[in-house]
């Protein structure tokens, strides 16, 4: 296992940024194991809904979670605003970072996360293979 630790700063997009990290390393497994910061603006895509929510003010990262890889990343963001209101879904690009951003991401050099098509799901599902 590898692991990355990395800052982001004020305007910064969460999504587009770990994305870009995860394509400038060449991770094709791996998970984020822990952040910390802040939004301004939020984007989620919440439980069972095809489209996105946006929230703006100012909101605590509670917890994000998931698999990134270079052919497809799954993560899932809860926030909390000023009054400790809590809301949580899937992470996509549109939160703005407002302070910071500490991410650390762990890379699995063995494996590769690839995402595809599940008739049971309807959704592209996590698929794992050794790296040949």
């Amino acid at each position: 296992m590898q692991t990355y630790t990395i800052r982001l700063r004020p305007g910064q997009d969460l999504f587009n940024e770990i994305e870009a990290f995860v394509r400038q390393k060449g991770i094709e497994a791996g998970t984020v194991l822990a952040c910390v910061g802040s939004l301004t603006t939020a984007t989620l895509r919440l439980a069972n809904r095809d489209h996105h929510s946006a929230y703006e003010g100012h909101f605590e990262i509670v917890s994000l979670t998931g698999t990134v890889s270079t052919h497809g990343s799954h993560l899932h963001i809860s926030i909390s605003d000023g009054d400790g209101a809590t809301i949580g879904g899937h992470l996509v690009e549109g939160c703005a970072i407002y302070t910071t951003a500490e991410i650390v991401i762990a890379a699995f050099p063995e494996l590769v996360y690839k995402r595809e098509h599940c008739p049971e799901s309807g959704y592209p599902e996590l698929v794992v293979t050794p790296k040949k």
